[in-house]
């Protein structure tokens, strides 16, 4: 049988699988976030006080999605917006104390999922896996 050569197509629903299964996950350990709110979660744990175009510009999300992520981060406590004393029209994200505890409790989740994604294949496959996936981020970029 031929493989499906629609790499855009593949590429998508391998994305959607991994987030969807990861979203579940998180939700059945009681977390209230997504994997996608996680991402901006661990962004502000490495370095708080972000501006939403640079989360996005790092997650590859657009600033209109990036919004409405902070916007239900915001809601449920997780982050605040703060201005910006250097530019009045800038505002800036920043991890509350619950928020960072509840990456804390999302992170052996995703690296669970990680795992799972490599048992699936070699030492070998896994690091042309990731060269195709950095390569393809690279020129699309």
């Amino acid at each position: 049988m031929k493989r499906d050569d629609r790499l855009i197509f593949l590429l998508s629903t391998a994305q959607q699988a991994v987030k969807n299964y990861t979203n579940k996950l998180l939700a059945s350990e009681g977390l209230r976030i997504t994997v996608a709110q996680s991402g901006i979660l661990f962004l502000l744990k490495q370095r708080d006080r972000r501006i939403i175009s640079e989360l996005g510009r790092i997650l590859g999300v657009e600033n209109s999605a990036m919004t409405g992520l902070v916007d239900r981060l915001e809601k449920a406590g997780f982050v605040t917006r703060v201005s910006d004393p250097e530019d009045r029209r800038a505002l800036r994200v920043c991890s509350t104390p619950a928020g960072l505890e509840e990456v804390e409790k999302a992170k052996p989740i995703i690296r669970r999922v990680n795992d799972e994604i490599k048992a699936s294949f070699s030492a070998q496959e896994i690091e042309v896996l990731k060269a195709v996936l950095d390569g393809i981020s690279s020129k699309f970029r």
